[in-house]
């Protein structure tokens, strides 16, 4: 089986129309059926059914379907990955991160890194945990700097960093802003800026988890994705946000940061940093920059 046959059975299998199939591969409609011919007299079985209205899959055919989009999907990844080796001869290192590890922890290492390897290339996506897990199993990334998973994640290896702690965001001009540090008790209930947990379900539980331990429960008032985008309700006096200790770096007029008292020995999870990877996937630039992240004897 050759790769352009496969393209063009699954073009036609998918579109179930040689017309619409050839016309997205950029092709004539008989050189399409001509490389869907060949295949299947190499597979020695019919693929689809022709009439001269429709066409549709043969159980063979819904078979070959699924393993050739996979092949494909294979092959156009190997063909990135030594696009990006010619690129970078000595080599790429591919990392995700979310916003907390590419504001506070990884300008460091990197630099680190760089220094220490000067011939290889780093390539940095931000990202969400939710977002970064997947990418780490599909291969195209080979690091993840990420929230702690709540469960084993399957077929990842991950690595425990460090325990960052929240501090609560508030308008300059708020009663509380004069306190050095702040109860939760004091805070629930204040309005509440909070991510939403279809798209941010560590930052969301993260700050959900405090109050539950405490038996308390916050008056949620408004709703925010992005960090800077919380700071600045918080600023407008929409309410006050609890957020990693890094958004303290954050300078907004009229927004201060206090830390938050949490009960003793508390060491929320979700507010955790580490690393995750493939560990079947081999990659010597990884293996470099975990090595930065190993205790110096």
């Amino acid at each position: 089986m050759e790769l352009k046959q496969l393209r063009a059975f699954l073009a036609v299998a998918e579109e179930l129309h040689f017309g619409r199939a050839a016309a997205r591969l950029n092709m004539l409609p008989t050189a399409l059926g001509r490389q869907v011919r060949l295949l299947e007299e190499e597979l020695g079985t019919a693929l689809l059914r022709r009439t001269t209205r429709q066409v549709a899959t043969t159980p063979a055919g819904d078979a070959l379907a699924t393993e050739a989009r996979a092949i494909l999907e294979h092959a156009a990844a190997a063909a990135r990955l030594v696009r990006g080796m010619a690129a970078h001869p000595a080599g790429l290192l591919r990392i995700g991160a979310i916003d907390s590890a590419a504001a506070g922890l990884l300008p460091g290492l990197l630099a680190r890194f760089q220094a220490a390897h000067p011939g290889i290339a780093t390539r940095l996506t931000e990202a969400k945990t939710s977002e970064i897990l997947p990418q780490l199993r599909a291969r195209r990334l080979d690091l993840g700097f990420v929230r702690p998973p709540l469960r084993p994640e399957p077929g990842l290896a991950f690595r425990w960093l460090l325990q960052e702690y929240p501090v609560v965001a508030l308008p300059r001009r708020h009663p509380l802003a004069g306190r050095r540090r702040l109860r939760l008790e004091d805070l629930a209930p204040l309005p509440l800026i909070l991510p939403p947990r279809r798209t941010r379900p560590h930052s969301h539980d993260g700050v959900m988890r405090l109050f539950a331990a405490l038996g308390l429960s916050p008056h949620v008032a408004q709703e925010a994705e992005e960090k800077q985008t919380i700071v600045n309700l918080v600023a407008a006096g929409i309410g006050i946000a609890l957020l990693p200790e890094w958004a303290a770096r954050m300078r907004v007029p009229g927004v201060v940061f206090r830390p938050v008292a949490l009960p003793k020995a508390a060491a929320p999870l979700e507010w955790g940093l580490g690393v995750a990877w493939d560990p079947d996937s081999p990659c010597a630039e990884r293996a470099a920059f975990l090595a930065l992240l190993d205790p110096s004897p």
